[in-house]
């Protein structure tokens, strides 16, 4: 069993932010894979269903962002996975050009305060990320101003594209694991 986390903040006020690149995902791969994320359970919105042959349940944290590992640490308390390789969290991240994807294994926040808060809560960093690129915040910008931003309509086209990868991205780290994703998703801006 997987359970696929998308870091975001619940609310309309945060729709479509920068920060919320990891719902999108989430809703990409929910759609793609006809499972309605719907439930309130483990401080998140949650849906169950099969991707890749494997049971799957797919959540979006409401605790907001800084403090997303807490609802992590209660799927995964409760679902008894191995949050080392069945643990996918998705996240924006600013150092990527929009519409960039990086998957990894392991590794540190970067900065990211979603990411650190599941480090603490984890007591480690080895699980399976997949990084949707938000772009550089502009010089003399305040960080968190720009992540709780909007994207301009180019950056935005950009994002909804990684988002769809991004779900088709999870579907082969399930399949055949995350060094394939890897290989086929790391840097690239479209499907080649």
């Amino acid at each position: 069993m997987y359970i696929i986390v998308g870091l975001g903040n619940p609310g309309r006020e945060y729709e479509n932010t920068r920060h919320n690149a990891g719902f999108c995902v989430l809703d990409q791969l929910a759609e793609k894979e006809n499972i309605s994320i719907l439930e309130k359970k483990h401080r998140a919105v949650i849906g169950k269903g099969v991707i890749a042959g494997e049971k799957c349940i797919l959540a979006k944290p409401l605790t907001y962002m800084n403090l997303s590992g807490e609802s992590v640490r209660q799927l995964i308390d409760y679902y008894k996975v191995d949050e080392k390789s069945e643990l996918i969290v998705i996240s924006d991240d600013i150092s990527l050009e929009p519409g960039q994807i990086r998957i990894r294994k392991k590794g540190s926040a970067g900065g990211h305060n979603g990411l650190k808060n599941i480090i603490a809560n984890l007591g480690h960093d080895t699980f399976i990320r997949i990084k949707i690129g938000v772009g550089a915040k502009p010089s003399g910008w305040d960080l968190a101003d720009y992540v709780l931003g909007r994207f301009s309509s180019k950056d935005r086209e950009a994002v909804e594209d990684a988002a769809k990868r991004g779900a088709d991205a999870i579907a082969v780290v399930i399949a055949e694991g995350p060094d394939a994703a890897m290989n086929l998703f790391n840097g690239s801006k479209k499907e080649t």
